[in-house]
């Protein structure tokens, strides 16, 4: 994976132009919307990703990978953002123990790769 940090791209650009979907009026709209959503998202899971690596280089040793205390602080985080934003906190904790779950293994996955 290239370093997303040395080629972010300006989210703000990829996502003007498009109407706010409550404006929107046909599905050409709203897929161009989701399209331009999904594509930024991928942008910041790779920023993401890249704080995973930079974890699996700091850390002190490979037991240290994995924190329940820190997940747990992660999604209720994004739960209580998300029900700021009139979201399902159960639909994005869900997500989230997910994203979660990959990140660390993608932590592990980089630490035994690089210091295993």
């Amino acid at each position: 994976m290239s370093n997303p940090i040395d080629h972010p791209m300006p989210i703000d650009a990829a996502l003007a132009g498009l109407r706010h979907p409550a404006a929107c009026e046909d599905m050409a709209q709203v897929r161009l919307g989701v399209d331009a959503i999904d594509r930024a998202l991928v942008e910041l899971l790779a920023v993401r990703f890249g704080f995973m690596t930079a974890a699996a280089r700091i850390k002190p040793g490979r037991e240290h990978v994995r924190d329940e205390a820190r997940k747990a602080q992660v999604i209720a985080n994004v739960s209580d953002h998300a029900a700021r934003h009139g979201l399902s906190t159960d639909l994005i904790a869900r997500l989230w123990e997910q994203l979660v779950e990959a990140s660390i293994a993608y932590e592990f996955e980089v630490f035994d790769r690089t210091r295993g």
